[in-house]
């Protein structure tokens, strides 16, 4: 029973976080911006922003590529690899959880990151919201 119990919750959980708003973050003087420009940082196109990553375990990282790109992690990590193999550019770096993502972004003018909407608070600015 407490098994059952338990993947009741987990999957209460999942669908939480397939219903929640993501929101791109950046430091207080960051300004707003496109689609095109989140997704040109998060995919290696331009270097003129630091992007923040979730790890490949937490649901919203899946839910963020899929809304910024209309790509699933293994296109995103073969994208990647080739960056990375050519030497393009280094991927993001992987944070632990929205709070990691917040202190980063509040203390480097450059970064951006990516959390679910009720998380945001007034250490950061939302640059965009993925819907």
């Amino acid at each position: 029973m407490k098994t059952i119990i338990t993947l009741l919750a987990a999957n209460l959980m999942l669908v939480a976080v397939a219903q929640a708003d993501v929101v791109v973050i950046g430091n207080v003087t960051a300004p707003t911006m496109s689609k095109d420009e989140v997704t040109q940082f998060f995919l290696g196109k331009s270097q003129a922003m630091k992007p923040l990553d979730r790890s490949n375990s937490d649901p919203i990282k899946a839910q963020f590529y899929q809304k910024l790109s209309g790509q699933d992690l293994s296109q995103v990590k073969a994208t990647w690899s080739r960056l990375v193999f050519t030497g393009k550019a280094s991927p993001p770096k992987e944070l632990p959880d929205a709070a990691a993502v917040k202190r980063a972004v509040a203390a480097d003018p450059k970064a951006i990151g990516y959390i679910d909407k009720s998380e945001v608070d007034s250490t950061v600015k939302v640059l965009l919201t993925l819907n």
